[in-house]
């Protein structure tokens, strides 16, 4: 199993970015999907998270409004646009898979993506 992140980088704050996960040797469409992050010094937060079919999605408050997860299954892709980007975005975001249902905890999902930095300038 492979999960590919792609799209972070250098953004000036109020600025917009798009996150790619790419996956590979699994069910794409079988496992719920989300998205972490973790800044310097701190723990991997709960960013966003989809269901199988992508009609239910959950977000942290922090990020709620603002960003936005969705899923293509037949590219076998998550995706995730953010919008209004603040400083305290900057981290470095993950995708994670797992086959029940979403959860909040990084520690509950099987499968991670390598990361992708995303730094927003003020």
């Amino acid at each position: 199993v492979q999960l590919q992140a792609s799209g972070g980088g250098l953004v000036q704050a109020g600025g917009s970015l798009r996150l790619s996960c790419a996956a590979s040797g699994l069910t794409f469409s079988t496992y719920y999907l989300a998205w972490f992050r973790q800044a310097p010094g701190k723990e991997r937060e709960f960013v966003s998270a989809i269901t199988l079919s992508g009609s239910n999605t959950y977000y942290a408050d922090s990020v709620k409004g603002r960003f936005t997860i969705s899923r293509d299954n037949a590219k076998n892709t998550v995706y995730l646009q953010m919008n209004s980007l603040k400083p305290d975005d900057t981290a470095v975001y993950y995708c994670a898979a797992r086959r029940e249902f979403v959860n909040w905890y990084a520690s509950r999902y099987d499968y991670w993506g390598q990361g992708t930095q995303v730094t927003v300038s003020s």
